[in-house]
C-alpha cells in the first residue's frame, strides 16, 4: 500500500513538472517577443492619462462600497457613451461634492491607522476634478458622519469660499473648511438639525432640517465663525409624513418631497426662509393603489424646463419609502401636475443633467447598474450600463 501510494505520488510529481515546463516554456517564448511586436506600432509605456474634456454629460456616482466598506469609491463616467472614465477612492463613508465651478472634488471621509482600527482621521480631500490628483488635505475633527452617500453630508457655498460638513457622533454638528486657506476654521453645533442645504445668493449662509420639521438658518462672519443662527418654523409633519432629505435646486428655492407623495418648496433666500403651498403628486385612482416615493435620492429636477422626476411604487407603506422605482413620473413645475410616467428600471436614485441636451440618470438598485433616459421629449430608455457600477452605489451627481 505505502509502494502504490509513493508510486501515485511520483506521477503526480511528474506530472506537476511537465505541466509547469510547458507554462514556462511559454513564458519564456511570449517574453523572449519584442514588446513593440505585441504593441502594434511601438513600445508600450506606463504613464498618466486626464480625463476627457468635461460635458455637461459627467456623471459622478458614489458607491460605499459596503461589503468592504473602507474601500468606497466615486465612479466618474461619460453619461452619453456610457464609458467609464475614472475614479477616486473615498475610503470610508466618504462623502463627496463639486466646487460651483465643477473644477475640484472634496471628499469628507476617515481613514483609521491600523486600516479598520487604531486611530481615527478625518479630513477633506481636495482632488483635480480634470487630471483626479489630490491636491490638498485638510484635517477636520473626527466626527464627519460615517452615512450612506447623500447630497446634503458636505456641501460646498456658492462662492467657493467654504465646504461644510455634516458631522455625527450622534450629536450633530457642522464642521466649516475654509477653502481658499485649505484649513479648518470651527464646528457648529446644530442639536437635532441634520443634512445642509446652501444658500445660492448667501454663501456665507447654511440651513440644516431639523427633526420636528423645522429649519435651522446658520450664517457665518468674514473669518467663518458663526454671526447668526435661527430657528423657523415647521414646514412638514415629521411624525406622520415626513420628508426625504434630499433636496433639489432651483436657485435659491429648492424642493423636497415627503414619504407620502408631499411636495414642499422652500425659498432660502432672505433673513427667513419662506414656503409654497404643498401639493401632491398622487391622485385618484393612483391614490387608491397607494403610489408613494422611494429611494434614496428618490427626485430629479430640470430647472430650465421645469421639469420634476420622481421614483415611485405602488402599494405604498410604512417603512416603503426605500423602495426603488417602479415608474418614474414626470411634472410640470409650474402646473403641478403629471405629464408623463414610464417604467422606473428599478431605480433608488435619479439625478438630471443641465445641458440642452438633457439626459437622466438612475442607478438600478436590482442590478446596482447605471441606467438613461432621453428626455429632450416624451422620455424614453436610452442606455443601459452592462457591468454592475460598484458594489452598492446610492448616489449620482452631475456636471
Amino acid at each position: 500500500m505505502v509502494k502504490f501510494i509513493f508510486g501515485a505520488q511520483r506521477r503526480a510529481a511528474v506530472c506537476r513538472s511537465h505541466l509547469l515546463g510547458a507554462a514556462l516554456a511559454a513564458a519564456l517564448s511570449i517574453a523572449s517577443t519584442p514588446l513593440a511586436a505585441q504593441s502594434g506600432d511601438g513600445v508600450e509605456t506606463v504613464g498618466v492619462a486626464t480625463l476627457p474634456p468635461a460635458t455637461p454629460d459627467r456623471v459622478y456616482v458614489a458607491d460605499v462600497a459596503i461589503t468592504h466598506i473602507i474601500d468606497g469609491k466615486l465612479h466618474i463616467l461619460n453619461g452619453r457613451t456610457m464609458k467609464y472614465e475614472g475614479m477616486v477612492a473615498t475610503a470610508l463613508a466618504g462623502n463627496f461634492t463639486l466646487s460651483p465651478d465643477r473644477k475640484e472634488l472634496y471628499v469628507a471621509t476617515t481613514y483609521f491607522t491600523r486600516l479598520n482600527r487604531g486611530e481615527r482621521v478625518d479630513q477633506v480631500d481636495i482632488y483635480d476634478a480634470t487630471t483626479l490628483k489630490l491636491t490638498g488635505e485638510v484635517p477636520i475633527p473626527a466626527k464627519h458622519a460615517q452615512a450612506l452617500p447623500y447630497r446634503g453630508y458636505v456641501r460646498a457655498s456658492a462662492d467657493g469660499r467654504w465646504l461644510f460638513v455634516q458631522n455625527a457622533t450622534p450629536a450633530t454638528s457642522v464642521s466649516v473648511v475654509d477653502l481658499k486657506a485649505r484649513k479648518f476654521v470651527v464646528e457648529i453645533p446644530t442639536p437635532g438639525c441634520w443634512a445642509l442645504l446652501t444658500v445660492p445668493s448667501e454663501p456665507a449662509r447654511f440651513t440644516a432640517i431639523c427633526g420636528d420639521g423645522s429649519l435651522l438658518t446658520v450664517t457665518l462672519d468674514a473669518e467663518g465663525k458663526v454671526a447668526s443662527q435661527r430657528r423657523v418654523p415647521k414646514f412638514f409633519d415629521a411624525d406622520n409624513d415626513p420628508i426625504f432629505i434630499h433636496a433639489e435646486y432651483d436657485g435659491d428655492r429648492v424642493h423636497f418631497v415627503s414619504f407620502k407623495g408631499m411636495v414642499h418648496s422652500v425659498n432660502l433666500a432672505g433673513d427667513q426662509p419662506s414656503f409654497g403651498a404643498p401639493w401632491r403628486l398622487v391622485q385618484g385612482a393612483d391614490a387608491k393603489k397607494n403610489w408613494r416615493p422611494g429611494g434614496y435620492q428618490p427626485l430629479a429636477l430640470d430647472a430650465k424646463r421645469g421639469r420634476l422626476y420622481v421614483g415611485m411604487h405602488p402599494n405604498g407603506r410604512e417603512g416603503s419609502h426605500k423602495e426603488p422605482a417602479r415608474e418614474i413620473w414626470v411634472f410640470d413645475l409650474a402646473k403641478k401636475s403629471r405629464v408623463a410616467r414610464v417604467p422606473g428600471s428599478m431605480s433608488i436614485a435619479l439625478a438630471v443633467t443641465r445641458g440642452d441636451k438633457p439626459l437622466l440618470f438612475g442607478i438600478d438598485g436590482a442590478r446596482n447598474a447605471l441606467v438613461s433616459w432621453d428626455v429632450q421629449g416624451a422620455p424614453r430608455l436610452r442606455k443601459e450600463q452592462l457591468a454592475p457600477m460598484g458594489d452598492s452605489a446610492t448616489l449620482i451627481e452631475v456636471q
